[in-house]
């Protein structure tokens, strides 16, 4: 046994390998020199990233911004009126009954989103059949803008309107065009951990134990993928309830959507009153996102330990 092999044996081996690995991968000044490195580029990025959110919000409930900074706090004025509770000469109609039903709207299609993305996302990692990688390709990739889709959609469907109310008719629309347009990312975020997990081996495991394959499907392996389905869930709301473009072209009537919400309010409003409603939006998003999580997680739990 050469010197080398002996010195790893000494006290346990866990100094020596530590030294052997520093001397095969470089010295320990070189690696803190490259963490510090990494943790300086990842600050700056959260800093570059957080800081307009942060000026924003700090600015909606200043009165004033005329100078390098907004002055003139604390008010509630700006989120009055963005909101719709205080009126001035020129406001538009808040928002209303519009913050439940557009969060209502892209839960809807979350949910969608849900019961068509995880099943094509577990299908294509799974199993092999012919045209599966066109499948998965087609299946993560936003086919058309929301521009597109709105007209498509009033030029395929022109007697539903007639067929139910202006009301029904507007979130008939927006559950199948928020759905449609963000399956994408929930089926790349399910995908994910699919591809993570040993699906056979799982599926024979619980099989073997007596497991149908339904109950294997939704007690096994969904709660294995529970963190890209949170994630995706995550992503496909926030999105959806900022949807302009679709929003736009197929809202008929009945509260206002989010995003016409956040249009009325930003053109040709101070900036401090579209501040307000920009916080407005970033309020509700970091509320239905904590509320996702901790359904996601808990809801999981029931289906068994992962």
């Amino acid at each position: 046994m050469s010197d080398a092999d002996d010195s790893l044996e000494t006290d346990g081996g866990t100094a020596t390998r530590a030294t052997a690995v520093e001397q095969r991968f470089g010295t320990s000044s070189q690696a803190l020199l490259g963490r510090a490195a990494i943790l300086l580029v990842m600050a700056t990025t959260v800093v570059f990233l957080i800081a307009p959110v942060v000026i924003t919000f700090v600015a909606s409930f200043a009165q004033e911004w005329t100078g390098v900074v907004p002055t003139g706090f604390l008010t509630l004025a700006n989120w009055k009126q963005a909101l719709g509770i205080q009126q001035t000469l020129g406001a538009q109609r808040g928002i209303g009954l519009g913050l439940v039903f557009s969060a209502l709207l892209a839960l809807g299609g979350v949910f969608i989103n849900l019961l068509v993305g995880v099943p094509i996302a577990y299908a294509t990692v799974r199993y092999e059949f012919t045209g599966r990688d066109w499948v998965g390709t087609l299946a993560v990739l936003p086919v058309v803008p929301g521009l597109i889709l709105g007209v498509a959609f009033l030029r395929s469907y022109p007697t539903l309107r007639s067929l139910v109310s202006n009301e029904t008719f507007t979130v008939i629309a927006l559950l199948i065009g928020y759905s449609l347009l963000k399956a994408p990312y929930m089926v790349i975020a399910v995908r994910s951990s699919f591809e993570s997990m040993d699906l056979q081996q799982l599926e024979e495991s619980a099989r073997s134990l007596g497991a149908s394959w339904p109950r294997t499907f939704l007690t096994v392996i969904v709660p294995n993928a529970r963190s890209g389905i949170v994630a995706g869930s995550i992503v496909c709301w926030t999105l959806a309830a900022a949807e302009f473009n679709f929003t736009y072209n197929v809202y008929s009537r009945g509260p206002r959507p989010f995003s016409l919400f956040l249009f009325e309010n930003i053109s040709n409003n101070p900036f401090l009153r579209a501040a307000a409603a920009v916080s407005i939006y970033f309020l509700i998003v970091a509320a239905v996102t904590a509320l996702l999580r901790a359904v996601g997680e808990h809801g999981f739990a029931i289906g068994g330990e992962t």
